[in-house]
């Protein structure tokens, strides 16, 4: 029971509730693939998002009242912290160019996938994806065969290695915006390391295979070829100083600095952030940007859809919190499996929270607190294993298709801009379940049983 003596939201909401969500989330997975046209247009991914997010909105105030409108209030202010981190970090990494090239060997590769995996947690998946994938497309222009570069950069750099920092991967950040400390995803450390460093070795076997077929097919002096590059140039690098500050206000904003340890105010946080994204923007030259091919249209979609998510996620979870105990789920492997087969298909983002809002409730910690995360993780035990299991699954899983994390499909069309052959989204998932799920179940057995 609350404390006005009302049992809580989750114990109110029906379960034909949660259909606004499934129904964007599928529209968001479904519609580029089925009419990719009519889904490249803003303005349709617009009014989409809004016919469905709007009247669940207008039901949920006039069903519950004050009650509902303050949880929904909680949810667009998260909403807003979430969407002006990676807006901005899309802004000031969109103004860092990379110029020159390394050589496209093996080794070199492997190198640069492993350089990503560590900045991913620094400027965020969808940043170091940005940054990089053009670098590695020049260092093998000379190889025929790069779709599996591409496929092992979407594991390894716009999924798997953002893992230790809450600006690493979306589905952490909303955990931080939940009350998870900002340090707490440093012990994740371990399979992290285990499940990047078995990837990069994958992946140096693989192109050295590939590269050895090639030069066997009659492509002359193909190594030579790609041993040759231009010296590697970071321009803008005032940038990186801008992505400096905004992980400090970030971490300031989480452990209280010059507020008596008390977490920030909402407000001053996302002014800071959008102070240095501005800042990083007016400084940047245009020429850079131009490089970069640098556009707003990303974000933009970003922002549009995430709103119609956090606003229909309300319902899922708050009804999922409540009914934990009723969910077969109670073991980290199986919240390990639940989160990571969901973000496969969905957005990892919400199905992180959402299972984290599962775990908590099946120890008793409502999901009507803003920052109930924080007070799940003070219990100790348990309830660290569980969201560790959470974490892992949704960062993780991400990658085993094009639709499970943002940079994925951003990565994608980026490198078919540059003529490689990407797999079908079919193919891409044969691709992940050879590679992934034999390395993720090794992870299960590792550390979550």
């Amino acid at each position: 029971m609350t404390a006005a003596g009302h049992p809580p939201l989750g114990a109110l909401v029906p379960v034909w509730a949660v259909l606004p969500f499934f129904a964007l989330i599928v529209s968001i997975a479904i519609l580029p693939l089925v009419v990719p046209h009519w889904w490249e247009r803003e303005r349709n991914r617009a009014l989409l998002t809004a016919a469905i997010a709007l009247p669940f909105a207008g039901w949920w105030v006039g069903q519950f009242g004050a009650e509902g409108a303050r949880e929904l209030d909680h949810t667009l202010l998260d909403y807003i912290s979430f969407i002006t981190l990676i807006g901005s970090l899309y802004v000031i990494t969109g103004g860092v160019h990379v110029g020159g090239s390394l050589a496209g060997t093996p080794l070199s590769n492997t190198v640069m996938l492993a350089v990503g995996a560590v900045i991913a947690n620094l400027i965020g998946t969808t940043g170091a994806s940005t940054l990089l994938i053009r670098p590695l497309l020049r260092a093998n222009e000379a190889r025929r065969r790069k779709a599996h570069l591409v496929i092992f950069f979407i594991f390894i750099v716009s999924n798997c290695g953002g893992l230790l920092t809450p600006l690493g991967d979306p589905p952490l950040f909303l955990g931080f915006l939940r009350g998870v400390p900002f340090a707490w995803t440093f012990q994740l450390w371990k399979p992290w390391l285990f499940v990047v460093v078995v990837l990069l070795l994958a992946f140096n076997v693989i192109d050295q295979f590939v590269l050895n077929r090639e030069e066997e097919s009659g492509r002359r002096a193909l190594l030579d070829r790609t041993l040759k590059h231009e010296p590697v140039r970071l321009d803008g690098l005032h940038n990186l100083m801008a992505a400096g500050g905004l992980v400090l206000v970030v971490v300031g904003s989480g452990y209280g600095w010059l507020n008596d340890g008390e977490p920030w105010s909402f407000g001053w946080k996302e002014a800071l952030m959008l102070a240095l994204a501005l800042v990083s923007y007016r400084l940047t030259a245009p020429k850079l940007r131009r490089a970069n091919r640098f556009s707003f249209a990303p974000i933009v979609e970003v922002a549009v859809l995430f709103f119609g998510i956090f606003v229909t996620m309300t319902a899922p979870l708050l009804m999922l919190n409540y009914r934990a105990a009723q969910l077969p789920l109670s073991e980290p492997w199986q919240f390990f499996w639940t989160t990571g087969a969901l973000s496969s298909f969905l957005d990892n983002a919400p199905t992180y929270i959402t299972f984290a809002a599962v775990a908590a409730g099946r120890l008793g910690v409502s999901a009507e607190e803003g920052h109930f995360l924080g007070e799940f993780l003070e219990l100790g035990g348990s309830a660290v294993e569980l969201l560790a299991a959470v974490s892992c699954g949704a960062v993780f899983m991400g990658a085993n298709t094009y639709i499970g994390n943002g940079p994925n499909f951003m990565v994608k069309a980026i490198a078919e801009h540059h003529g490689v052959r990407m797999p079908s989204f079919v193919g891409y998932i044969a691709w992940s379940s050879l590679v992934l799920l034999p390395i993720f179940a090794l992870t299960t057995l590792i550390f979550f049983i």
